[in-house]
């Protein structure tokens, strides 16, 4: 008997923004055609308030993570995401309508909007959650190793069925294409009756059984997925498997794409100008407020200036706000980390609201930095780190920047291992840099500096 469709992340969260639009789209429209006072409402108001409400609701959707399908799988998240991410939308509905054009409410069709908002949204999602409780939504994995591969079985296995984030697969069958190729009926009728999606991890694809490519051929004919463990992985966790020696080693080899997007280039262009503007601004008005709590609280030199590993290697100064004591490297170079102790009492105020990086900006408008890209590392560092995997020096083909790929989506770094694992994060970027990539790490840095994530 087939199993019933399964639908994939994607489908899942296009289901659910259906919902959470139809719902914001009557709000919006019982907020402009009942709550406001007739006397103000217009054409220009009613575009204006549905433009700026759907717009920030989807901001404020990607910024504060509404559509993780793991947070909206647990109960207990449902009802106070819904709150504060729908509450905070019609706040801000209802204060732009104020400042903007100076409107007048009804306060019963007001209070409606402001409270039953929330709480439509609310019942909605766990309506969602309860229906696909019920359905399945792990795809059955047939996973397709070789003798390179088989010492990191266990390891690979726990990265498809989800060792970080729910990936939506399981493996439920293993095959070694060092076994007799010719495969029993037995197999052919369990792959073929449980299996949804075929992972293969394989140094050489042309070693391949012909029985399981025919296997594999006829189940693409049926609809179900036949990946690679590099696609599988860059795919779901949005990073390239540094430390797997297969398929994605050629990957790797692909990461210059030499085509000439000017649009890209433009882009890049002006938003490094305009947040140049804007973060040189933040920066010379915090330099008051920066000197008194130093000479208060963090006696010594108020900046610090290190070398750091550019675009082609290169060295190049950094500059920020000192945040350790003074003699922080007297031992010798160590990489910080969140409960350093060599930063100072103010150093960690200064570290806590990023006030810190703000001094990068002289590095992006001498034109060693830019916003984003892989963060610079010490020489000391990347010579370290290139001991444990060849391909770091690939991060240096693009300029390094203040915020990345890699500090959106990774924990606080804080030794060797984590600068690897950061790594798969900046290949990834390199690989698949565009400006719909650039614009969500901008989005995404604004939810790491809310709530203090990354480094």
């Amino acid at each position: 008997m087939p199993r019933p469709s399964i639908l994939n992340s994607i489908e899942r969260k296009f289901i659910l923004l259906i919902g959470d639009l139809g719902i914001v789209l009557l709000a919006l429209n019982v907020f402009v055609n009942s709550a406001i006072d007739a006397e103000f409402i217009s054409m220009r108001l009613k575009i204006g308030v549905f433009t700026f409400g759907i717009f920030v609701y989807l901001s404020l959707a990607y910024i504060l993570e509404f559509y993780s399908l793991e947070k909206v799988s647990r109960r207990r998240n449902i009802v106070a995401q819904s709150i504060y991410v729908t509450g905070l939308f019609v706040f801000l509905v209802f204060i732009f309508s104020v400042l903007i054009f100076d409107a007048s409410f009804w306060r019963i069709p007001l209070l409606s909007f402001l409270l039953l908002t929330p709480v439509q949204i609310g019942g909605w999602r766990l309506l969602f959650r309860n229906i696909f409780a019920v359905i399945p939504d792990s795809k059955n994995v047939l996973y397709i190793y070789d003798a390179h591969t088989f010492g990191s079985l266990r390891e690979d296995i726990a990265i498809i069925n989800g060792n970080e984030i729910k990936t939506f697969h399981k493996v439920k069958l293993t095959y070694s294409i060092e076994q007799d190729s010719s495969i029993n009926k037995k197999f052919f009728l369990s792959a073929a009756g449980k299996i949804d999606t075929f992972i293969i991890n394989t140094r050489n694809y042309n070693e391949l059984p012909s029985d399981l490519e025919k296997l594999m051929l006829r189940s693409i004919v049926k609809g179900k997925e036949v990946i690679s463990f590099t696609s599988f992985y860059e795919n779901t966790y949005e990073a390239m498997p540094i430390r797997s020696h297969n398929d994605s080693f050629y990957e790797l080899l692909q990461l210059r794409n030499r085509k000439i997007r000017y649009l890209q280039l433009i882009f890049s262009f002006v938003m490094n100008f305009l947040l140049s503007l804007f973060v040189g601004l933040i920066f010379v008005l915090s330099i008051p407020f920066v000197f008194i709590g130093n000479l208060l609280f963090n006696k010594g030199p108020m900046f610090y200036t290190q070398k750091r590993v550019g675009l082609y290697g290169e060295e190049f100064k950094i500059y920020k706000f000192r945040s350790m004591v003074i003699d922080a490297e007297k031992e010798g170079a160590k990489m910080a980390s969140s409960g350093d102790s060599r930063i100072t009492p103010f150093g960690k105020v200064l570290r806590l609201f990023r006030i810190d990086e703000l001094p990068q900006i002289i590095s992006v408008i001498k034109g060693d930095m830019q916003f984003i890209g892989p963060r610079p590392e010490r020489k000391v560092f990347v010579k370290e780190i290139s001991k444990l995997t060849p391909y770091y020096n690939v991060r240096h083909l693009i300029r390094p920047g203040i915020t990345g790929w890699a500090q959106v989506k990774f924990k606080y770094g804080q030794n060797l291992e984590d600068s690897v694992k950061k790594l798969e994060y900046d290949f990834y970027y390199i690989k698949n840099k565009s400006i719909t990539l650039d614009l969500r790490i901008v989005l995404k840095t604004v939810t790491t500096v809310l709530f203090s994530r990354g480094i």
